[in-house]
């Protein structure tokens, strides 16, 4: 019986082959992780907006208790988000994509930063409470949208392009439904945005690892 020669020269069906499998386990690589944070952060808007609007048209919903709630979806998400970030951070090594990255991860929390204080200003000289209820989710769906836009032009990556566009819409929009409304369009515009971009990358991947 003779043995297969592992170091035999491959012809150019077995590079060919190769190659699109390296290309594969790249591809999975990136869209694995973004995934996981399109799942969560959709997961944080559509419960946590939606829970902000059961709060004010129900009695079975507290508000308090859908703040909280939505509090600790936001936190899981950042802490999400960092770990997951920091572990494709530990493929790139220096040069301008790594330049890249840091700017553009570091640019979000100076966003949100910029963004809060706006509306804490402006809370400070009188808005009121329905205002802002009306503000803080416009203001971040508008951060959120234009940070998916500039991560879609430094990465070439279309879905971020359509999610950005989606959250800009709907950051605009909301505001013309009034209190409570916007939270429901919040939670079904934003939360569900991320989660059929999250449905979207699922199949990706399952089609990548069955060779589609």
């Amino acid at each position: 019986m003779t043995e297969p020669d592992d170091d035999r020269p491959l012809d150019p069906a077995e590079m060919l082959a190769l190659a699109e499998r390296q290309r594969r386990r790249v591809d999975l690589a990136y869209v694995a992780p973004v995934a996981v944070l399109y799942l969560v952060w959709g997961i944080a808007w559509f419960v946590g907006f939606l829970l902000l609007w059961l709060g004010r048209v129900t009695d079975w919903m507290s508000l308090s208790l859908a703040g909280t709630v939505f509090g600790v979806l936001l936190v899981a998400s950042i802490v999400t988000s960092a770990i997951v970030g920091m572990r494709i951070g530990r493929g790139v090594r220096g040069g301008s994509t790594a330049f890249q990255g840091s700017v553009y991860g570091i640019s979000w929390s100076l966003s949100g930063m910029a963004f809060a204080a706006v509306g804490v200003g402006l809370i400070s000289n009188g808005m009121s409470p329905e205002l802002a209820g009306l503000y803080f989710p416009s203001a971040y769906a508008l951060m959120a949208g234009i940070m998916y836009l500039a991560g879609a032009a430094l990465w070439n990556e279309r879905s971020q392009l359509v999610l950005g566009c989606l959250l800009l819409v709907v950051g605009s929009i909301a505001p013309f439904f009034g209190l409570p409304t916007n939270n429901l369009v919040m939670a079904i515009g934003g939360g569900g945005g991320f989660l059929v971009a999250a449905a979207h990358f699922a199949l990706v991947i399952r089609r990548a690892r069955h060779g589609a």
